[in-house]
């Protein structure tokens, strides 16, 4: 399987990046060239650099694999659509989902 470089952008007061950070984890044994890096945004520079959709957020190899080109770039915490409603993180099957697609994109 091909090395996914994963990093968790996320802002201290959104709740919601643990939920992603515990999903990343328990995802783990998933994906064994899996590196997860954690990195907090604090400014709207910065988001702007990162192309920061909200918090949590999620690059794969350099990408946001749940990207949407109509959401707006900056500190705000972000909305997933799931099979249940709209929630703060994507379920574990759709980070699986997106993992999978991205390391299929790279083998």
């Amino acid at each position: 399987m091909a090395s996914l470089d994963v990093t968790l952008l996320y802002f201290d007061t959104c709740p919601n990046w643990l939920i992603m950070k515990r999903n990343l984890q328990e995802l783990s044994s998933e994906f064994s060239e899996m590196n997860v890096t954690l990195r907090t945004v604090d400014s709207p520079e910065e988001a702007e650099q990162l192309a920061f959709h909200g918090s949590p957020s999620i690059q794969v190899n350099g990408v946001d694999p749940f990207a949407d080109s109509s959401a707006p770039v900056g500190l705000s915490c972000r909305v997933y659509a799931t099979p249940d409603g709209l929630a703060g993180a994507p379920t574990k099957g759709q980070l699986s989902a997106a993992l999978h697609g991205v390391a299929n994109e790279h083998s």
